[in-house]
């Protein structure tokens, strides 16, 4: 789990299974922890239930939010994230089928870095996610 940098919660295991295909054709695979709902997400970064043996100083260099997920919404994690002082720096792309405007500008709103709609073309899903990961972990320069 130390090298672990992409924290990504979807629970759509379609999605899910897309999603770490590009992300291993672009080299990310081994830094990426899958959650599969909100609340899972929440005990990831914050070291408890399941994920209690977790090292809390190892955060995530960039989490991956799905908006439309069981027991916890992405909004309700993107808010709590953004106002965690030990979270807030924390680059959030939020990566889901909505392209509803109060969904894009409530995000914002809260503190998102990225708002992207996945594309239904499995092509340009697997490009859009490739530009994700590489921005994000190559090009973009992130506080430790």
């Amino acid at each position: 789990m130390n090298d672990i940098e992409i924290l990504f919660a979807e629970d759509s295991e379609d999605d899910a299974m897309l999603t770490m295909r590009a992300l291993k054709k672009s080299g990310f695979i081994n830094k990426v922890h899958h959650v599969k709902d909100g609340a899972e997400a929440l005990e990831f970064l914050y070291c408890n239930g399941r994920y209690a043996a977790r090292n809390c100083q190892e955060k995530p260099k960039l989490i991956l939010l799905d908006l439309k997920m069981p027991k916890m919404s992405g909004m309700e994690v993107l808010e709590k994230i953004k106002g965690d002082d030990d979270f807030k720096s924390i680059p959030v792309v939020i990566l889901t089928s909505s392209k509803e405007d109060p969904d894009i500008q409530k995000c914002y709103a809260l503190g998102a870095n990225s708002y992207i709609a996945k594309p239904v073309e499995s092509d340009n899903f697997f490009n859009v996610i490739k530009e994700i990961g590489l921005y994000w972990m190559v090009i973009s320069q992130l506080p430790d």
